[in-house]
């Protein structure tokens, strides 16, 4: 990225300003890119417990799903995901508060005995399923967040703050040649005032 620049104080004032400003933030978002880092692995673990609980709870029920035929059609539904949004380093998340179940009625006498526990066996797995969900999305919101703090971390240290450090010191070394230049011209200037005076 090329830094537009004018040979001028102006100019000068300008770009060490907004240098400034760049060296400032830039310990900022480094802080911001680490924290990233971490939230992403504590979700990633987290979204791997889940799977790991899913998979375990999903065996332990296994010679129950085969009785999944004899159940009423739609006896469990989800009417509502209760959900609030957290903060984690600037980056708004999902945070799971409360999955609403409605179950349809019906009767205790007609059906098997195993039908309650099957209800309750369901509502667990969704439940980790749910939250399952919401921390792969976590995660995800989380590491396209620090991609863009590291593109940002990259572009001041390696782009901005070398290229506003070369533009001062070019404009520096041309006002100082300028100035050098000046001085000279006018010490020549004064030197020939001095010989016309003594002709």
């Amino acid at each position: 990225m090329a830094i537009k620049f004018q040979y001028n104080k102006t100019s000068l004032q300008n770009l060490d300003k907004q240098l400034k400003v760049r060296v400032r933030a830039l310990p900022t978002i480094k802080n911001k890119e680490s924290a990233l880092r971490a939230e992403v692995k504590k979700a990633k673990v987290s979204a791997d417990d889940f799977d790991k609980k899913l998979e375990s709870m999903l065996n332990s029920i296994n010679e129950m799903l085969q009785l999944y035929d004899e159940y009423p059609k739609d006896i469990l539904t989800i009417t509502d995901v209760e959900m609030s949004v957290k903060k984690i380093a600037g980056v708004k998340t999902p945070v799971l508060d409360k999955v609403v179940y409605s179950v349809k009625e019906f009767s205790l006498f007609n059906n098997p005995g195993w039908l309650l526990d099957g209800v309750k066996y369901i509502k667990d797995v969704v439940d980790v399923a749910i939250e399952r969900e919401f921390f792969k999305q976590k995660m995800l919101l989380l590491d396209k967040a620090r991609k863009k703090t590291t593109q940002k971390v990259n572009l001041y240290e390696k782009v901005q703050i070398p290229g506003f450090q070369e533009a001062i010191r070019k404009i520096k070394r041309f006002l100082e040649d300028a100035e050098n230049l000046s001085k000279s011209s006018q010490k020549i200037v004064k030197t020939r005032k001095a010989m016309e005076d003594e002709a």
